[in-house]
């Protein structure tokens, strides 16, 4: 279970690491733009993120994650005003989240917590949030790969290059690591 702890971790810095890597693209402009008044810009989503890692992390093993002072209707109000604030609202978010599952051992994974009066294990928080923030950071990056169009530099392995990428992976010695040990 301490590998659960620990790539979780590491699954979660991932997912940050993606967020970042696409708002650095990305011009202030491009990171509040939304299509239609249904859609989110990249900033709303941050901002939501940020209210709901807020929500669920603090006080993890002893309050209910919705908290009463959350206002998830706000989340969405197009209201930041810089990239300043919106990568404040970010790093303010994902410490909380770090500081909670850094606090967490073996030990706390069978204990229950509630998130809207609903029983959940440690472990199956940890993956609701884990899938959630990754559905929203999957958003981001939709986002933005379409906002720089051509001009996208790839998060991941770029088109035309998987055998190249695979040959190299399969040189190495068959090893155990998280897949992020090496990126």
């Amino acid at each position: 279970m301490n590998d659960y702890l620990t790539s979780s971790l590491k699954q979660f810095a991932y997912y940050k690491s993606l967020g970042e890597k696409t708002m650095t693209q990305l011009s202030d402009e491009q990171l509040f733009y939304h299509f239609n008044e249904e859609s989110n810009s990249i900033a709303m989503l941050v901002k939501h993120l940020w209210g709901n890692m807020r929500s669920r992390w603090t006080d993890f093993l002893t309050s209910d994650g919705e908290k009463e002072w959350r206002n998830r209707d706000s989340e969405f109000a197009d209201d930041i005003k810089s990239r300043e604030e919106l990568m404040q609202k970010w790093e303010e978010g994902w410490s909380c989240l770090f500081n909670a599952l850094e606090n967490l051992d073996t030990t706390n994974l069978e204990k229950e917590v509630f998130i809207r009066n609903m029983g959940h294990s440690v472990v199956e928080a940890i993956n609701r949030q884990m899938f959630h923030y990754a559905y929203h950071i999957g958003q981001i990056v939709f986002l933005g790969k379409m906002a720089r169009n051509d001009e996208w530099t790839s998060l991941s392995i770029p088109k035309g290059q998987s055998q190249a990428y695979n040959a190299e992976k399969f040189n190495k010695p068959k090893r155990k690591e998280h897949f992020t040990d090496d990126l």
